[in-house]
């Protein structure tokens, strides 16, 4: 059972999640438009995490009784200057998210709600993993700087990347 407090942040969460895939997607975009196919498979692979991450939140909500409401968002910064500038907004908004969940656990554990305490476990270590990836990442964006030869080979790195989605334990 959620609470009416519960319920209003996890579908906030809901949206929050789908506006992170359309902001991947459209850093995605960028990178084509600068023929880093590399880049944009690992935003493109992002997206497809942050809309498996919306539908738990979506079928978490129905599972525990209430109903999931989908809101609009607005449209993701599609201009960008530089892949350092793309993985800056990108580990910025990594925070955004982490406080995002930090705020939900606060509100399950105050309301010791302890179905959605366990739910959001899961989402604190993934923030973990993602902060971790986003920084490492970042730092070596600005380390190579406009070197070609390094951000081919980063590109060439990012091109492997896939989305598996987690097996439940």
């Amino acid at each position: 059972m959620l609470s009416e407090k519960l319920l209003n942040e996890f579908n906030q969460q809901v949206k929050h999640e789908f506006a992170s895939a359309n902001l991947y997607l459209a850093m995605a975009a960028y990178c084509k438009s600068e023929d880093l196919d590399g880049f944009a498979n690992f935003f493109i692979v992002q997206a497809e995490e942050e809309r498996f991450h919306a539908m738990k939140f979506f079928n978490f909500i129905n599972e525990l009784g209430g109903r999931s409401l989908l809101y609009g968002y607005e449209d993701p910064k599609n201009d960008y200057t530089s892949l350092e500038e793309v993985f800056t907004d990108s580990l910025n908004h990594e925070k955004f998210v982490t406080d995002r969940i930090n705020i939900l656990m606060d509100i399950a554990v105050n309301e010791k709600n302890y179905a959605c305490v366990s739910f959001l476990n899961w989402f604190i270590d993934e923030q973990v993993e993602e902060m971790a990836m986003f920084s490492a990442l970042l730092n070596k964006i600005k380390r190579i700087g406009e070197n070609s030869h390094a951000i081919y080979m980063l590109d060439t790195e990012l091109a492997a990347r896939v989305f598996t989605p987690p097996v439940a334990e």
